[in-house]
């Protein structure tokens, strides 16, 4: 295992820094990638072989996978496409370009570096793509309009890469979490604030209870899981002879899947409202 090789994207915390760090201690080799310079300074300080990508920067994203395949002489087994954000509010009160900069992160960003990558992946006869969607990959609620759209675009395009690359030995795979402890919540609430004119929308009093509950520390839902969950789901996805097309990792995620297959469209929506009404 040891002269396998895979670039993590979104390692400054959380999912990818968990990641990044398991797999290195399983014998692989890894490059980790983060957006801000200083996030790139510390992972270099412990060990990691780090790289600078910026999903919004393309420039940012071919030196990034340039330093990689030379640093690898030119092959790369794995892919994992992690980093994100999520850009909170209503969908009548969010801006275009807003909605376009979600988009640039969370969806453009990924395909220009899996697009870098799969011509690799060819020539060598292998490699896996894993992408990192979300519960909202498949199930909308209110007031996260932009990231779903960013999620649900995701899985229609990592679903027809799929079926494109069937027969090339590169496989395709979508994780799919539900409540994850990191410091996505507190970062959503940092961009919420800078993008939406709260006081100035019709659903500013349900803005101010969110953003209290958040400052409280986000979701306590009993079923969040830590990062490993994730990893134990990643691990399968690159030493699998034949890896699943995708996986719900926590009690909602499995649960969300079910009612989406159970319920009819009317019900099911009639559902997630009432959830993210519930929400405090």
């Amino acid at each position: 295992m040891t002269d396998r090789s895979i670039l993590i994207t979104g390692c400054s915390s959380g999912i990818g820094a968990h990641c990044a760090e398991r797999l290195r201690e399983t014998g692989w080799r890894v490059f980790a990638a983060a957006r801000k310079p200083a996030d790139v300074d510390r992972l270099l300080r412990a060990g990691f072989e780090a790289v600078r990508l910026d999903y919004a920067d393309e420039a940012s994203i071919h030196d990034a996978a340039d330093s990689v395949l030379a640093a690898t002489g030119h092959r790369i087994d794995a892919l994992f496409n992690n980093g994100a954000y999520a850009q909170a509010g209503a969908v009548e009160d969010l801006p275009t370009d807003v909605l376009r900069a979600e988009f640039e992160a969370n969806f453009f960003g990924w395909h220009t570096l899996t697009r870098r990558l799969i011509p690799v992946m060819r020539e060598q006869g292998h490699g896996r793509i894993v992408q990192c969607s979300s519960v909202l990959g498949y199930i909308p609620m209110k007031y996260r309009g932009a990231y779903i759209a960013s999620k649900y675009a995701l899985e229609g395009l990592s679903e027809t890469m799929r079926l494109e690359l069937l027969g090339t030995g590169i496989h395709v795979s979508l994780i799919e979490p539900g409540p994850i402890d990191s410091l996505f919540e507190p970062n959503a609430l940092e961009v919420f604030r800078r993008t939406i004119d709260i006081d100035g929308s019709i659903h500013r009093e349900t803005y101010r209870t969110r953003i209290a509950r958040m400052e409280r520390g986000g979701s306590a839902s009993r079923f969040k899981r830590g990062p490993e969950a994730v990893f134990v789901k990643l691990r399968h996805a690159l030493d699998a002879p034949a890896p699943r097309p995708r996986y719900r990792v926590t009690v909602p995620a499995g649960v969300a899947a079910g009612l989406r297959r159970a319920l009819p469209t009317r019900a099911l929506h009639a559902f997630l409202a009432r959830a993210s009404d519930a929400e405090k």
